[in-house]
């Protein structure tokens, strides 16, 4: 396909977010543009342009359904996610693999249904969009830095796997982003854990860190470049000063990125 073709894309958590604002961008271009949600019906503020299709990351089942319905998918962003938080001790083993399921498995259910036609037709991109907490996890976020991490590990693996068949995979990670992800975050953390004193330390400290992120548009205007580049890098990064801070880690000690990571989170620097 030429840079100006028109493409069918299909974002996953198109009704909020980075999710909505990909799937604008990509219909503002002329793109036909698919983006889902859990309750295509029930979508309050729609984006011109957009065809709403139903897709639970957590039920496997319906990643086929939604691949089905679609049809030919030239351009798949992997977008929906849960952002989690809390202490690994207070989090029950039914809800890390419920995040896994939401973060992971979903996102690799939709891709592999997909796959198939982009393998028959010769070209296809598939973007994966994980977290700067994969590059820089930080502590009471493991659980979701986990996820990220796993999801950055299939498109870099992927990447060579399809490239035979004209397909291109790339992993996006947002740094901290102002979209009320917040409010929205997945808690666990006991009424008297240990780890309580701490966990809100970070918690404040990312709440503040959000105000002043990168914007959903900005962050989508990335993506979708990505998405449309002739010959796409493996790898992105945008927002936390990410070229600064991704050449620290390239030259730091990684105990020193951990400090530094922990750091700007409120936490002082204790070695076990």
């Amino acid at each position: 396909m030429t840079s100006t073709e028109s493409r069918t894309v299909l974002v996953t958590g198109a009704t909020s977010g980075i999710g909505k604002e990909v799937a604008r961008r990509f219909a503002a271009a002329g793109h036909h543009v698919y983006g889902t949600t859990r309750d295509p019906e029930g979508v309050a503020d729609p984006v011109p342009g957009v065809t709403y299709v139903r897709l639970d990351n957590a039920d496997y089942a319906t990643a086929q359904e939604c691949a089905e319905k679609v049809g030919a998918v030239d351009i798949l962003i992997n977008n929906a996610g849960e952002s989690h938080a809390g202490a690994l001790e207070d989090t029950p083993m039914d809800e890390i693999e419920r995040i896994f399921a939401v973060n992971v498995f979903g996102p690799v259910a939709l891709t592999r249904a997909v796959l198939p036609g982009m393998r028959d037709r010769r070209t296809g991109t598939v973007v994966m969009v994980g977290s700067m907490l994969s590059s820089f996890p930080i502590a009471f976020r493991s659980t979701y830095a986990a996820t990220k991490s796993a999801l950055k590990a299939y498109a870099f693996s992927l990447r060579r796997e399809v490239a035979p068949y004209g397909i291109r995979v790339i992993s996006v990670e947002p740094g901290t982003i102002a979209t009320g992800i917040g409010d929205r975050r997945t808690i666990h953390i006991g009424d008297d854990s240990p780890y309580r004193d701490e966990f809100t330390t970070v918690a404040d400290t990312t709440a503040r860190n959000e105000q002043k992120g990168i914007s959903a548009d900005a962050m989508a205007e990335q993506i979708v470049s990505a998405a449309l580049a002739a010959h796409p890098k493996p790898f992105y990064a945008r927002g936390n000063r990410a070229p600064v801070v991704f050449f620290l880690r390239r030259i730091a000690p990684r105990q020193l990125v951990l400090d530094l990571s922990s750091k700007v989170h409120g936490l002082k620097k204790i070695h076990a």
